[in-house]
């Protein structure tokens, strides 16, 4: 079962990994440069069964508000993106599994005790993001 609440980045912004993935996601290189620049944090709730990922930072705030299981159009990476995406949950991890302008990726959010780490792959890149849990 998932936790509800809030993450902050921890990982380093300006990973170079994460900018590859971004590219081979499609984001501009000015969104790239605007994402080496913050560290966001992702908050997570639940109302019945709909879920809301929320991901926040100095530059944007995105919001999705879904169901497991259902389609739905979702913002990717603050660039203007916009997917369609799907959502599942295992144990402890909340599977994003997405497609946009023709490719399709996964983001795979697992809680730890201490966090959370996303594994993030398109097109034969991936790029791992740890979070600290703040609430």
């Amino acid at each position: 079962m998932m936790q509800f609440g809030k993450w902050d980045l921890l990982s380093d912004p300006k990973d170079p990994v994460w900018d590859q993935f971004l590219q081979a996601a499609g984001v501009s290189a000015a969104h790239r440069e605007a994402q080496a620049m913050v560290r966001p944090s992702e908050e997570l709730g639940r109302d019945g069964d709909r879920w809301t990922l929320t991901s926040l930072s100095e530059l944007w705030t995105d919001q999705i508000t879904f169901a497991l299981g259902e389609q739905v159009s979702t913002p990717l990476f603050a660039n203007g993106i916009q997917a369609t995406s799907v959502f599942t949950e295992e144990v402890g991890k909340l599977i994003q599994s997405f497609e946009s302008q023709g490719k399709k990726g996964t983001i795979v959010r697992e809680q730890t005790p201490d966090g959370m780490t996303a594994v993030y792959s398109i097109q034969g890149v991936t790029a791992v993001r740890k979070y600290r849990k703040v609430a």
